[in-house]
């Protein structure tokens, strides 16, 4: 089986929440099991870090794994859903798994998939485990794909577990209350094992107690441990100074990470530093300092609050939720720029009563959808949004929307382009390949 066969053979195949939503996520994790059991159990041969939360784990997992592999250790990571390649998910120290290794493994898994029907995502997150376990990583990063509780990354028994924080998202899998979501995210906590979680929020921090009292686990708060004292913006870098609250100490580092709310993420990352010396992990802090610098050098890290191209300014975010958007919008607040033009598409699962009552009514709107059967076409996104009083005009894609913004913008403008994963996807595949014409 050629590499190209497998990817088509995945896509077409299997059921994808990406493409058919919330028909492709399996309630349990039955399948998972039993695909790992046929191999052998990679998933217990490898030591890991479990990662959830309804934003901030990818960057959190990327800035992790980065720390890793900079400390000398061979660094499994483990995420979803890719932007660009679909290899992106799967890397050792940075590096996307073999072409080769995709294509066998699909081509070997052939028959267990006709006997266990798995999803897209178990089949790729078991694809992950066999080849951390035959590569013999040190340890790998696991991000999980939705929710905590029935994600099927949760067969694994971490070293520890981190939650980066709770908002609303994919409500009709996880529920429609804060709590609920919470409940579903704490299900990564392991008995005995022990759990960093983000930031106290008031309205869940009780079920994280309970779940950590129930199940004899450690539960310590980051921002309770780190708190970030100033954050400022260069060019190439933000630098975000954080004082240690038992002992005093300042740490000063500079993210190549834009987004602002990246100064949310850092507190966990750096308890998660801290729980990885407890447990024996050499990590010296000077590279801890060199890691964040180059987080998308070392692994690969796209789309968060990623620069394009300038005059005009042309930035990208993956943020697509209530939450998300908040942080996009702060974000665009603190970038100078003239006007504002917004690329924007949504998927039809996404409350857009909570998010377009966020978005600037003096930003000029360009609606696009991307080609899936979960995206909400972009005529239906543009009544929606004139009803809360944003003007702008729908496009059949990301690119057609892009070129729209680019012919209406002046020099000093700035366009973003966001609401989706997947319209970030679009808008990287097209750039990359130098399809917008630049």
């Amino acid at each position: 089986m050629l590499y190209e066969e497998a990817i088509d053979y995945l896509y077409t195949r299997l059921p994808m929440f990406t493409r058919d939503g919330a028909s492709a996520f399996k309630k349990d994790l039955s399948n998972s099991l039993r695909l790992c059991a046929a191999l052998g159990d990679p998933h217990r041969q490898f030591k890991s870090i479990h990662i959830a939360g309804t934003n901030g784990k990818g960057s959190t997992s990327h800035m992790l794994a980065a720390i890793l592999q900079l400390a000398g250790y061979k660094t499994g990571l483990y995420t979803s859903p890719h932007l660009v390649d679909f290899r992106e998910r799967i890397r050792i120290n940075g590096v996307p798994i073999p072409k080769q290794e995709v294509a066998g493994f699909v081509d070997r898994s052939r028959s267990l998939v006709e006997e266990i029907q798995p999803s897209f995502f178990e089949l790729t997150m078991v694809m992950a485990f066999a080849y951390f376990a035959r590569e013999n990583v040190d340890i790998a990063v696991v991000e999980t794909g939705l929710g905590g509780r029935l994600d099927s990354t949760n067969i694994i028994i971490p070293l520890f577990s981190v939650i980066t924080n709770i908002g609303y998202d994919h409500m009709a899998m996880l529920g429609n209350t804060l709590p609920e979501i919470a409940a579903e995210k704490a299900g990564i906590i392991k008995p005995e094992v022990p759990v960093i979680v983000g930031e106290r929020q008031e309205e869940v921090s009780g079920v994280f107690d309970r779940a950590a009292a129930e199940r004899q686990s450690v539960l310590t708060y980051a921002a309770e441990q780190w708190q970030p004292v100033s954050q400022q913006r260069g060019e190439a870098y933000q630098e975000i100074e954080v004082v240690h609250r038992n002992d005093g100490e300042h740490f000063r580092y500079a993210l190549d990470l834009m987004g602002s709310y990246q100064a949310r993420n850092l507190p966990g990352v750096l308890q998660a530093v801290t729980e990885l010396r407890r447990q024996g992990y050499a990590i010296a802090e000077p590279d801890v300092s060199a890691a964040l610098k180059q987080v998308q050098q070392l692994t690969g890290l796209r789309g968060r609050w990623e620069t394009l191209s300038t005059r005009p300014l042309v930035i990208c975010d993956t943020g697509h939720n209530e939450d998300g958007w908040r942080e996009v919008l702060a974000n665009i607040r603190a970038t100078p720029h003239a006007a504002l033009h917004l690329v924007i598409g949504v998927m039809r699962d996404k409350d857009l009563s909570h998010m377009l009552p966020l978005l600037p009514a003096h930003g000029r709107y360009y609606f696009c959808q991307v080609d899936m059967p979960r995206a909400l076409p972009a005529v239906e996104l543009l009544e929606q949004a004139q009803g809360y009083g944003l003007s702008g005009s729908a496009f059949p894609g990301v690119m057609p929307a892009l070129q729209a913004a680019k012919t209406q913008a002046q020099e000093a403008d700035l366009i973003f382009v966001g609401g989706s994963t997947f319209v970030v996807a679009d808008l990287l595949a097209s750039h990359d390949t130098g399809a917008d014409g630049n």
